[in-house]
């Protein structure tokens, strides 16, 4: 059989420290934003929102309760103390790649200490130099929706100026301690989600306190700031290694034929893809600065910030994709609905999965044309999966045929794409492991091709079991997706 994908194409897993380590006070580990972010799994689209983005009365309360009650992510999937096992379950997957997070708060615990936690820094030196032994490239997230709680209650997240400097330092860091263990750095997780969810991506708290839209905005700059400084860094200190930006692509269709309508479409993903334009390309395109003129935003640059943006661009541009959304002037006359984490227009077109979310094989290969089209940099996919409700057989397997059937879907059209002649690094599907949900905070909202045995509430025995799809995703790593058919 033949395949389009190219020798040393990087098939993975992916997951976030938040949502796979636990152990959330072991070995020095301070507290981080996820930390205090409550099990959202019954709550309604607008009290989801609010769960994602506590006050700063409910943080305080959060911080005052101890243990995993109610508070998912300090469980996780217990990576911490079973990471030797997963790392070997990962080696008879047959990855290449592991897409994974440090935890900042393992390594500075407040984010302010001036010298590292060193259980921290050993715990991902002993994991990395035992992927490479399997064979598996480390691809390291500096930050994944976590940052040290003191830097969010101290500063109001990335909203204060403060925070680069505090990034700076744990990012030279950890690029010297992994130098030569560590060839493919993202800087930050769908840097987007910022503007978005302004808590999850920013740590910018919802205080009722000043404009939360302008102090998003600013936060996400300091974030660009930060992204670009550790760029630069890595160049300088690992010349071998390379680094990403990270962009949650949110591809939009018009909702019709009507010129306001594709209008407003372009100027959604417009906006969308400005995130990578600063990144990728090292300045603001003129429609953000339009937006912040139009909707009142100021967002204050130090001297020398431009600069800085321009002189740390990424090598490569990093991905997820999960759905597609629908874009109109007047959404209400589509009727607009709340899905799991978008309020959108419902596409006819498409299915649903079980939490609302489009499936849209066909945009995979859309958003990956588009992103070489506009960039001529490589690309690399680093999420993309389907969260859904497993059920373990009597005989202890998980026929999840609905997890392979999307895997097939998307990565045929992944497959066109390269046979197009995108240039793409890899794949890294999301999650791996059975993973707690970032958005409502439940593990039974499962996405890894390796079941753990633990529900909502953290109980279980942590057992870890293959899925049907682990077995179909290893014949498709073996065969470098030569199974997969293309026109």
């Amino acid at each position: 059989m033949s395949t389009v994908f190219p020798d040393g194409f990087l098939w993975g897993v992916a997951f976030a420290a938040n949502q796979a380590e636990g152990s959330y006070d072991a070995d020095g580990k301070g507290l981080s934003q996820a930390d205090v972010v409550p099990f959202g799994k019954d709550l309604d689209y607008v009290d989801l929102h609010e769960a994602m983005s506590p006050s700063p009365e409910r943080i305080a309360r959060a911080v005052e309760t101890p243990g995993i009650a109610g508070y998912p992510k300090r469980n996780g999937s217990q990576h911490y103390t079973h990471w030797e096992e997963d790392v070997e379950l990962f080696a008879e997957l047959g990855i290449r790649a592991l897409r994974m997070s440090i935890a900042w708060t393992r390594i500075f615990p407040t984010g302010v200490e001036t010298e590292p936690n060193e259980a921290g820094l050993a715990f991902y030196e002993r994991l990395f130099t035992r992927l490479r032994e399997r064979g598996i490239e480390p691809v390291v997230t500096m930050s994944h929706y976590e940052m040290p709680l003191h830097l969010v209650t101290e500063y109001d997240g990335w909203a204060g100026r403060e925070v680069v400097t505090h990034f700076e330092r744990y990012a030279r860091t950890i690029i010297t301690r992994y130098r030569g263990l560590v060839k493919y750095w993202l800087t930050f997780n769908e840097i987007n989600t910022t503007t978005i969810e302004p808590y999850t991506g920013g740590g910018v708290v919802n205080s009722g306190v000043g404009d939360r839209t302008q102090r998003a905005h600013q936060a996400l700059h300091h974030q660009y700031v930060a992204s670009a400084l550790a760029t630069t860094l890595v160049h300088e200190i690992d010349p071998d290694a390379q680094v990403g930006c990270m962009l949650a692509r949110m591809l939009h269709y018009p909702a019709s034929s009507d010129p306001r309508d594709v209008q407003q479409a372009q100027h959604d993903n417009d906006l969308n893809l400005s995130h990578t334009d600063v990144q990728v390309r090292g300045a603001y395109p003129g429609i953000v600065r339009r937006f912040w003129r139009d909707s009142g935003i100021e967002v204050r640059m130090a001297p020398g910030d431009e600069q800085i943006l321009a002189a740390g661009t990424v090598d490569f541009l990093s991905f997820s994709y999960y759905m597609t959304l629908v874009s109109a002037v007047d959404p209400s006359k589509y009727g607009a609905t709340g899905g799991n984490l978008f309020s959108t227009i419902k596409n006819p077109h498409l299915p649903t999965s079980e939490w609302g979310w489009h499936l849209d094989p066909v945009g995979i290969r859309i958003a990956l044309t588009d992103l070489w089209t506009r960039y001529q940099v490589p690309l690399f996919i680093v999420e993309n999966g389907l969260g859904a409700s497993d059920t373990v057989e009597a005989d202890g397997s998980i026929r999840d045929e609905y997890r392979i059937d999307y895997m097939q879907k998307h990565l045929t059209q992944v497959a066109e794409a390269v046979a197009d002649g995108v240039e793409l690094m890899g794949y890294t599907c999301w999650g791996g492991i059975d993973i707690v949900s970032a958005s409502t905070s439940q593990m039974t909202k499962r996405y890894g091709v390796i079941h753990v045995d633990l529900d909502d509430h953290g109980q279980g025995t942590g057992a870890r079991t293959p899925k049907a799809s682990f077995h179909w995703y290893r014949e498709l790593i073996a065969n470098n997706g030569a199974q997969l058919v293309i026109d």
